[in-house]
């Protein structure tokens, strides 16, 4: 435990200090309606997800949304940050994963492991739909300070995560898109990717010469190619994104974006965690300690935060006479 005071310990726990220094790619097809990113996280997937001692479907699920989130905030074009959240009423609670402008990715997902051993037991690899159960999933984008947040909110509809996110991206953002994800455990460790496309609405960056029909059949002939991406390539650290790019759209003549690095984005600290403590009355703070401590436990990286007592002391009522109404 330090022994700087915990409102002044902004200092993070010990956590990788991992980047991965071209961890999205995005890209487009020249004067074709089409525009994408490749999402790979390489050893950073083993580094956020093996912190958390969940089930391998668990697991496998929590880095398809670690990669969707990471993918998909590209888009941001101011500081703040974007998330996922799925949750519901099936084994797996709550699904969330959320990664900055500045590429710093989190996540976790919260199983109850006796519902989750029953579906197990009669399907040794449910689906994304079989674990979330019925709920919602939000998209959320949050400027910070005194911005107000964008939310979308849809029903989990779809038997996996890409599906749900196709239908969150039909539903409510009228986007005509195509997702891959895919997380499995490797010789190496836990690797996550994505690939996403999307149809660029518009005639911006297209061939003039274009008609609509034409536009329609070089989105087709995208879709048609990126399906031919193989679980297996999407996750391998010895091929690079570039050539995996250049292996599925060299016909379309593929270019890329600049890069951009992904890194361990937990932003708990002592200071954070201390702050949100001195809100609680004292008496809440009596019954939240444990042998004169109070625990609390980052969600995202699974780190326990140990505070005395002694140390915290909430909130003081104003009014003398609070606690001695009958």
């Amino acid at each position: 435990m330090s022994d700087t005071p915990a409102f002044l310990d902004s200092g993070r726990p010990p956590v990788p200090d991992l980047v991965v220094p071209r961890g999205v790619l995005p890209f487009f097809l020249p004067h074709r309606p089409v525009r994408g990113r490749l999402v790979r996280l390489g050893a950073l997937t083993d580094a956020l997800l093996a912190r958390h001692q969940n089930h391998p479907v668990v697991t496998r699920l929590a880095g398809q949304a670690l990669a969707l989130a990471a993918g998909l905030s590209t888009a941001l074009k101011f500081r703040g940050s974007f998330s996922l959240q799925a949750k519901g009423d099936g084994p797996v609670s709550m699904l969330l994963a959320d990664c900055t402008d500045a590429g710093e990715l989190r996540g976790y997902a919260h199983a109850n492991p006796a519902r989750l051993e029953a579906l197990l037991a009669s399907d040794p690899a449910p689906s994304a739909e079989a674990m979330l159960g019925s709920g919602y999933l939000a998209f959320t984008v949050d400027q910070g300070g005194e911005q107000n947040r964008h939310q979308g909110i849809v029903a989990i509809e779809g038997g996996s995560l890409a599906e749900m996110a196709l239908h969150y991206f039909d539903t409510s953002e009228q986007l005509r898109c195509q997702v891959h994800l895919a997380c499995e455990q490797t010789p190496a460790g836990w690797r996550a990717g994505a690939l996403i496309l999307e149809k660029v609405a518009g005639a911006g960056g297209i061939d003039p010469t274009l008609n609509e029909a034409a536009q329609e059949e070089s989105w087709r002939t995208a879709t048609t190619l990126a399906a031919t991406l193989t679980d297996r390539e999407l996750l391998d650290d010895d091929l690079p994104a570039d050539r995996l790019l250049y292996r599925l759209f060299h016909t379309e003549g593929v270019a890329a974006d600049r890069a951009r690095a992904l890194s361990f984005g937990c932003r708990c600290s002592r200071a954070r965690l201390a702050s949100i403590l001195e809100g609680f009355p004292a008496d809440d703070l009596d019954h939240m300690a444990v042998n004169d401590d109070i625990v609390m436990t980052c969600e995202f990286c699974n780190y326990d935060f140990r505070f005395p007592r002694r140390d915290v002391h909430g909130q003081v009522s104003s009014d003398p006479s609070a606690g001695n109404e009958a």
